[in-house]
């Protein structure tokens, strides 16, 4: 993290979430939002774009099209994951692993069943920005909410159990906006790692990058920006692929998903590939 004027400002891959929490926040203000999420104001002014700071120019095209599109794929995937979340709670999955974590606030603004363990996992630095938002708010969460401060390049799976999570019991794992930043061998291993961890009957929300998207954006994009910094692409078989790691999979594209949630995309599909794909699955009782 950076300060400037006593005002701190987030920096490198996990500064990304604050543009997230910013998204989040506008969402928030439509009258028809997909879902309500009160801290995202917070945290973006928090983190220096607030609703004051302006987006990309309508004179630069490129920027404004990967602004939109990255904006709208983030609101769809907010509301597939809220939808996820809720399904695993109604089977009764009492353990939410989310990886990754940023500035997500769905401790605090989702009713969750008693007995909920909510475990945030992320490195040191957003969990301290973030906690700092949330005591400026007197947010209060509503489950019970564990940080595990870890990079998820080291032994997150040892620290996540020394917080108290239970692999015998069946987990819900999100990976939200988290695997476009990795390696294909480094995504390969924290599936691995999900697996070793997951009861069967375990639940998995993952946002994937569409294929094309990152040749396409990323073209375009400034050295540094969040778009620049995407290195993994969708499998052509997301169903297969996770297969082979032992999940039951679905997988939703985001044209899908915004006309089922009434946010219908009117472009032409080959101009209107948002960035992620929508992956649900399931941990088989074999594998």
């Amino acid at each position: 993290m950076t300060e400037s004027q006593g005002q701190v400002r987030p920096s490198g891959v996990w500064a990304t979430a604050v543009g997230v929490a910013r998204v989040r926040a506008m969402e928030t203000t439509r009258e028809n939002a997909l879902f309500r999420d009160p801290l995202a104001l917070a945290f973006a002014t928090a983190g220096g774009i607030g609703p004051d700071s302006p987006l990309p120019a309508r004179d630069d095209e490129a920027a404004r099209r990967r602004w939109l599109g990255v904006a709208f794929s983030i609101i769809i995937r907010t509301k597939f994951l809220d939808d996820l979340l809720e399904q695993a709670s109604a089977a009764a999955v009492r353990q939410v692993v989310l990886l990754g974590a940023g500035m997500d606030s769905r401790a605090f603004r989702m009713d969750w069943p008693e007995g909920t363990r909510l475990f945030e996992v992320d490195t040191a630095e957003p969990l301290g920005f973030k906690a700092s938002v949330l005591r400026q708010e007197k947010a209060v969460a509503r489950c019970e909410r564990i940080t595990v401060p870890v990079d998820l390049r080291e032994d997150w799976p040892a620290a996540l159990a020394a917080a108290g999570h239970d692999p015998t019991l069946p987990t819900v794992w999100i990976a939200e906006g988290l695997l476009i930043y990795l390696p294909e061998d480094a995504v390969e291993l924290l599936l691995a790692r999900i697996g070793a961890q997951s009861a069967p009957g375990s639940r998995m929300g993952l946002t994937l990058g569409s294929r094309g998207v990152i040749e396409r954006f990323g073209a375009d994009a400034g050295p540094g920006s969040a778009v620049s910094m995407w290195l993994s692409e969708m499998p052509e078989d997301p169903v297969g692929w996770l297969a082979g790691h032992g999940w039951d999979a679905e997988s939703h594209t985001l044209r899908e998903r915004a006309a089922a949630y009434g946010r219908p995309i009117s472009t032409p599909p080959e101009r209107a590939e948002g960035p992620g794909g929508l992956i649900s699955a399931v941990r088989r009782a074999s594998i």
